[in-house]
Formats: structure tokens, C-alpha cells, sequence
């Protein structure tokens, strides 16, 4: 056989080929929906806490929060919706007086309040706990404190009273730059011997551009400690680097990264105790025109049989008429090896109608069921951010959608 025959069998045999055809059905489904004028639903993220008995269905539990809509990022309360029956019924949503506002004090003003938000619970397999996550907010006067500072709470679930624990936060390094750092709407990962990788982004109280970096913690079920963290990245680019999420495929760990330009995504060796990330690379699709994603956190979707999976909004689709392009929701595969998201498998995951779904969930609730979870986002784009008419006209109402991604076995 010829050299030439040998080199173009081996050059075939070293290039990948990419299904458009997915390896799962897409049921979308809602847990509750009802606009109700003044306040709406966000943040509804689901974790979903395994049976003891391998024939019955895990509970899975949804929390979310309501919005002031003529406000900004003005939040309240933790809610939790549960399901026992993999999403057939939902409760209505229930709040949790232990998350509601506290008071506050900081740089000499004592009439401020904290509370906890971008909450994501998940299930933690080593303690058998659903631990959650997120970072705090405080308010001035009901209103978010410019200059303040920000931790990354926690919360344990107890299934058998459905109630959460009262929140406490971990310690972080006695540093300036950790006075502001917080795990707001970031997915993370739990590695096989029980330490937790949590991202979180930080930057000294005041400073506008945030960096990106992974904890590594240790949770013995009832406190989340740290133990170090990775490398941090930031682009010098507005913010900087925010709302990170992360998780494995294969040898490797991926995170992805919020930027007001672009998304970013970066990649360390699972093996790595430095946990020494790759420099961030924008997201671009495979014929390496740009993502489109801007300014909205992307999170993962993982399947060890089928895949790595980026669930994100983007600019082209119709959607000028949206918040910053933040519906509708896609999902795509991921090339593994360069980093980019396959353009002949993207396709909506949850149709847009009118609201924004940027801030949204992605829940194992078995081997073979993924679901993503969001809510229609009842602001409007400018210049009128708290009339939600427009939206309302396009036949959004602050639907909790559900979209189950059913694996094909």
C-alpha cells in the first residue's frame, strides 16, 4: 500500500465526526406558570435526592425565588417546589423564613439587609446530602448595595421535615480580594473521593472587574470547608470573568465562563492537584465564527456514554427583542478536544416567548434523565425594564419550565 493511500487512511482515522441526530428526546414540561403582576419567579434550580429503593423515583427538588420587577436583582426569600414522581406533580412553592432578609451592617451603615440568592442545590453522594449553594446580596434601602461585600452561603436539605438548614458561609483565605467573592448560579462538581470543586468569582470590594476560580472543598455533611483553590482567571474585558461553571468528561475538567463580550471556556486535567486551568478561549461555534453568547452565564450537560453538552442563549435567532438575547435556550454538543460548540447539533431546548431565560438549571435526576430548569424572566428589555406588556403580548407568564432530556439508552 502506498504511503499517500496510508497517510489519507490515517488522517480519516484521526478526525472525529459529530451525530446531529441527539442522543436524547426533549420533553418540555412546566412545574407551575402564572404571572402574577408585581413579583415573578427566578433561579429555579432542581437537585434531585436518590431512593433508597432502586424501583421508586428520586424526590427532586426545585428552589426559586421571587424578583421585584421594579427593581433590580431585588430578591426575597427562598421557595422550594418538590416533586416525588419525576415531575407528573409539583407542589406549590414554599418559603423558607430562614432565608428571608436579616439585618446587616458594613462600612459604618447598620440599616442594610442580606439574604441568599442564585441558589443551585445538588446532591452530594459521599454524605448523602443535598448541600446548596449560592452567594448573598445586601440591600440598601432596598435597593443592592453598590460597594459591599459578598460570601458564598450553604444549605442542607432535610427531606424528611422539607426544610433547609440555616445558612452559613465558608471561610475563605483572610484576603482583600475575598471579601467580595461568591458560587451565584455556578454548577459545580464533586470528584469520586467526596471533595467538592466549586467555582466561585471574587474581586476587592469596589473593583469592577471580576476573576474566576475553583474551590476545592471538603463537606463532612454538615460544614463545607476549603481546602485550596486553582489557578484564577480573569480577560481584561469590562467585568472580567463571572458566574463560572464546571464539570468532568473523561480526564478533564471544563469551565465556562460569563463575560459582558463573550463566553469563555478553559479546561484542566482531572489529575492536576494544582488544578491549573488552560487560558480562557472564547466560545465559538466549530467553523469558528463566535458563539453569540454574551453577558448570560452557559452551564454543562454531561453524559458519560454521549457527551459533553453546553446549554446557553446567543445572539441570531430572531430574538432582538429580548433581554440581551437571553432566550431562547440551546443546547449543543461540545468538541471535547477544540473547545467549540458543534453547530450541526444545536437546537431549542425551551422556545422563547418574549422573556429572558438566562439564569437557568441543569439536574441528574437519573442515569437516564437530565433536566434543565428555568423561568420566564417577566422584565422587559429597555427602556421600560419593569412593564412586562410586551411580554405578556408574546405569551410569556412566568412559566417554571421543566425540559427533560431523555437518554437514549
Amino acid at each position: 500500500m502506498s504511503r499517500s493511500i496510508l497517510l489519507l487512511i490515517a488522517i480519516f482515522l484521526s478526525q472525529k465526526t459529530f451525530s446531529a441526530e441527539p442522543p436524547f428526546q426533549i420533553e418540555l414540561t412546566t412545574a407551575r406558570q402564572g404571572f402574577e403582576g408585581e413579583m415573578c419567579w427566578v433561579h429555579a434550580r432542581a437537585g434531585a435526592i436518590p431512593p433508597n429503593d432502586p424501583s421508586k423515583d428520586p424526590l427532586v427538588v426545585m428552589t426559586l425565588q421571587k424578583l421585584q420587577l421594579s427593581g433590580s436583582d431585588v430578591f426575597y426569600a427562598l421557595n422550594e417546589m418538590r416533586t416525588p414522581d419525576l415531575g407528573k406533580t409539583w407542589t406549590s412553592p414554599q418559603q423558607h423564613e430562614n432565608f428571608a432578609r436579616v439585618p446587616f451592617s458594613f462600612d459604618g451603615k447598620d440599616d442594610l439587609e442580606i439574604t441568599v440568592c442564585d441558589f443551585w442545590p445538588r446532591w452530594h453522594a459521599q454524605s448523602g446530602k443535598l448541600l446548596g449553594t449560592g452567594h448573598t446580596v445586601v440591600y440598601e434601602n432596598n435597593r443592592v448595595m453598590h460597594k459591599r461585600p459578598r460570601a458564598t452561603p450553604y444549605s442542607i436539605y432535610d427531606p424528611e421535615t422539607h426544610s433547609w438548614s440555616a445558612w452559613k458561609t465558608i471561610e475563605l483565605p483572610k484576603e482583600a480580594k475575598f471579601r467580595n467573592a461568591g458560587a451565584g448560579c455556578v454548577q459545580r462538581y464533586d470528584l469520586p473521593n467526596g471533595d467538592i470543586l466549586l467555582p466561585i468569582y471574587f474581586a476587592p470590594i469596589g473593583d469592577k472587574r471580576y476573576s474566576t476560580t475553583v474551590l476545592r472543598c471538603r463537606f463532612d455533611g454538615t460544614t463545607l470547608s476549603y481546602i485550596n483553590h486553582s489557578n484564577e482567571l480573569t480577560v481584561p474585558v469590562k467585568r472580567g470573568l463571572y458566574e463560572p461553571s464546571i464539570t468532568r468528561f473523561r480526564d478533564k475538567l471544563y469551565l465556562t465562563m460569563r463575560n459582558d463580550e463573550h463566553g469563555y471556556i478553559s479546561v484542566a486535567n482531572l489529575e492536576d492537584e494544582n488544578l491549573s486551568f488552560s487560558a480562557p478561549k472564547k466560545w465559538t461555534f466549530d467553523d469558528g465564527a463566535d458563539l453569540g453568547n454574551y453577558n448570560t452565564q452557559q452551564h454543562w450537560v454531561m453524559h458519560p456514554d454521549h457527551g459533553l453538552f453546553l446549554v446557553y442563549t446567543r445572539r441570531g435567532a430572531d430574538n432582538d427583542h429580548v433581554f440581551r438575547h437571553r432566550a431562547p435556550l440551546f443546547i449543543a454538543k461540545v468538541d471535547p478536544e477544540k473547545l467549540m460548540v458543534i453547530r450541526s447539533t444545536e437546537q431549542i431546548l425551551v422556545p422563547e416567548k418574549g422573556a429572558r431565560m438566562g439564569n437557568f438549571g441543569v439536574t441528574e435526576v437519573t442515569p437516564n434523565e437530565t433536566w434543565v430548569t428555568v423561568t420566564e424572566w417577566m422584565q422587559a428589555p429597555a427602556p421600560n425594564h419593569h412593564d412586562p406588556a410586551p411580554l405578556v403580548a408574546r405569551g410569556a407568564d412566568n412559566r417554571v419550565w421543566v425540559a427533560k432530556l431523555k437518554w437514549t439508552k
